[in-house]
């Protein structure tokens, strides 16, 4: 596969392999570390590995276990490095242990009048503004305006003005979103304390000094927000996004955790082995017409 578009990037660029401890690995985690491992050794790039377990009401030690060990089972190493970013085996990077870093960027915000406190619940919203089976809710602004006084029980919101945000994927090409027609102000963190996806992939990313995000295609309309949340917290130039077809189950969803599709565990219990779940996963994202097995060592050779 050619990439003309690929950047020239810093010899030791970081892209992340950053999966949620709230479920079983499958395919489609498989397709998206062939994207990571294998533009990251044809590029020069180096992966980090992150544990995003910021929902910590989802999230179980067994599925954190079972991560680290279908990804050593795969072949899929992080890159060595001189910072306990990279670090793998009993020690990965988890976001529940950066909570002061997250701390110290919502009061960045907060000085500069930014944040506001928020009482809204997901049933006030969707009363205020329906939407459609599968449309995104935008939250209308409730409590932008309102005297809700400050309480560390109550959500906190970014402001998100209107304006687009432009930028070019590495794959799809050009690409305007308007974070505030889409999503309204965004949610930093929620009622229950804890730091969203949003809030806290962004400050990560710039902590960690991501330079290419690699993900796929049902995260591409998280990308403006992104990109202006890290304006927002003082980074300059955001990273370069590549966005990646997605593995559909038969009735065209993406596959999920949730729903146990494809799981590694059982392609593992079946007896098929590593190279052959790397290839089928290739081969279902449009890589490979035929679903040869490759090891991790040979997946630069689809970027090359």
């Amino acid at each position: 596969m050619t990439l003309p578009g690929f950047p020239s990037l810093p010899a030791g660029w970081i892209t992340r392999f950053a999966p949620s401890p709230t479920g079983y690995l499958h395919l489609g985690h498989a397709a998206n570390a062939v994207y990571v491992w294998g533009l990251a050794g044809a590029h020069g790039g180096r992966v980090l590995l992150r544990l995003e377990d910021h929902d910590r009401s989802r999230c179980r030690s067994a599925y954190e276990a079972a991560l680290l060990d279908d990804l050593d089972w795969l072949g899929l190493v992080a890159s060595d490095g001189d910072t306990a970013s990279f670090r793998r085996g009993p020690h990965p990077f988890r976001q529940s242990d950066a909570g002061p870093r997250f701390e110290a960027a919502l009061a960045d915000l907060e000085r500069g009048g930014l944040v506001y406190p928020c009482d809204c619940s997901r049933k006030n919203i969707a009363r205020e503004v329906p939407v459609a089976p599968g449309e995104e809710p935008r939250y209308p602004g409730r409590c932008r305006t309102r005297a809700v006084a400050p309480d560390a029980t109550l959500a906190r919101r970014v402001r998100m003005e209107p304006g687009p945000e432009c930028f070019d994927d590495l794959r799809l090409g050009a690409r305007v979103q308007d974070p505030d027609a889409q999503c309204g102000d965004l949610l930093l963190r929620d009622r229950l304390g804890q730091w969203t996806y949003q809030f806290a992939v962004v400050v990560d990313d710039m902590a960690q000094q991501v330079d290419v995000v690699i993900r796929g295609e049902d995260l591409l309309e998280s990308t403006g927000r992104q990109i202006r949340l890290a304006r927002l917290l003082g980074r300059e130039l955001p990273p370069r996004f590549f966005h990646h077809p997605l593995i559909r189950n038969p009735s065209g969803a993406k596959l999920s955790k949730t729903a146990g599709d494809m799981g590694l565990r059982e392609l593992r219990a079946a007896g098929i082995s590593p190279a052959e779940v790397l290839g089928r996963a290739a081969m279902l994202v449009g890589l490979q017409d035929e679903p040869r097995p490759v090891t991790a060592a040979e997946l630069p050779g689809f970027f090359r």
